[in-house]
């Protein structure tokens, strides 16, 4: 085991990149659209930015990964990476339970 803490660990932190399963088309559109959101401003400042990104984006990532498990909360817990608790406080959250 390292000696190293697990943020300086980059094999820990970082998402696995597999040939043909990339993280960077995400990464691209998810960047695209924060953009877009500034150009939309119209030069007016962003506030809570952090808590408006991460309930745009997890709601959809909720339901997508919920289709792709067709409802089963188990394995959609597994592949989020959360425990089954956490994902069903954060569906009831979202009115999406």
């Amino acid at each position: 085991m390292s000696d190293r803490p697990i943020e300086n660990n980059m094999e820990l932190s970082q998402p696995q990149q597999h040939e043909d399963l990339s993280v960077s088309g995400i990464q691209e559109k998810a960047q695209a659209s924060i953009e877009q959101y500034f150009d939309n401003l119209g030069g007016q400042s962003a506030n809570d930015l952090y808590n408006i990104v991460m309930i745009e984006t997890e709601q959809p990532l909720l339901r997508a990964v919920l289709k792709h498990t067709r409802g089963n909360q188990t394995n959609a817990a597994d592949m989020l990476g959360i425990n089954r608790g956490t994902l069903r406080k954060k569906l009831k959250n979202y009115g999406l339970a």
